[in-house]
């Protein structure tokens, strides 16, 4: 069965309330069973347009990586996340 990815793709407006949601959003993907892949770090954009932060979060499953992007105690730490970025959150099948 393919793995599942959350990915972002997030240009961050306030990055001292960023940090809260950093903070909690951990700790729920993981006891969701995700694991970061990608988390900020170094990137060069070769074409096109895109956000400042990247991140790519894997899952077990694609299943398990809806379910964690829809689970509701992730859903309430995202509000911290529209106020403070702007974002782009995709959930994608990784190949088998």
């Amino acid at each position: 069965m393919p793995k599942g990815y959350i990915i972002g793709h997030i240009t961050v407006t306030d990055p001292d309330a960023y940090q809260e949601y950093i903070a909690r959003d951990t700790p729920i993907l993981h006891r969701l069973g995700g694991q970061f892949v990608v988390r900020g770090g170094q990137s060069t954009v070769m074409e096109g347009e895109v956000h400042q932060r990247h991140v790519v979060i894997e899952f077990p499953s694609y299943q398990a990586a809806l379910d964690a992007y829809n689970d509701p105690d992730y859903q309430e730490v995202a509000k911290i996340r529209h106020a403070t970025a702007d974002s782009t959150i995709l959930v994608v099948e990784g190949a088998e």
